[in-house]
């Protein structure tokens, strides 16, 4: 079984950085896309990030310029540098990837972590 655990949220003022990371473990498994999503309170979960196994990244129009996603392959991690944070930026973040394990391919989901923007 796969999982996915997240960490890096909290509070931070508007201006401010905060760094995410999300860590991929388990037995037998190989990591295709890896990414990140948020939901902010009565908003639907929307595509902040992805990043390939080669690569390759996108990012959100909103967070273009400030947002930067990596990855480390030997780590199974994915990472997320959030900066020049604004208010808007609050939401739940939820890393995800598509792992391929036993045969099957789907998307795993990190249980999620609270990034709140003061203003």
């Amino acid at each position: 079984q796969v999982q996915l655990v997240e960490s890096g949220g909290g509070l931070v003022q508007a201006g401010g950085s905060l760094r995410l990371s999300c860590g991929a473990s388990g037995s037998s498994f190989s990591i295709n896309a890896m990414g990140w999503y948020r939901q902010a309170p009565g908003n639907q979960r929307e595509l902040v990030s992805s990043i390939t196994s080669g690569g390759s990244t996108k990012y959100a129009d909103s967070v273009k310029g400030r947002f930067t996603i990596s990855r480390d392959n030997a780590k199974n991690t994915v990472y997320l540098q959030l900066n020049s944070l604004k208010p808007e930026d609050t939401a739940v973040y939820y890393c995800y990837a598509l792992i391929s394990s036993s045969r099957v391919l789907r998307n795993y989901w990190g249980q999620g972590t609270q990034v709140t923007v003061s203003s």
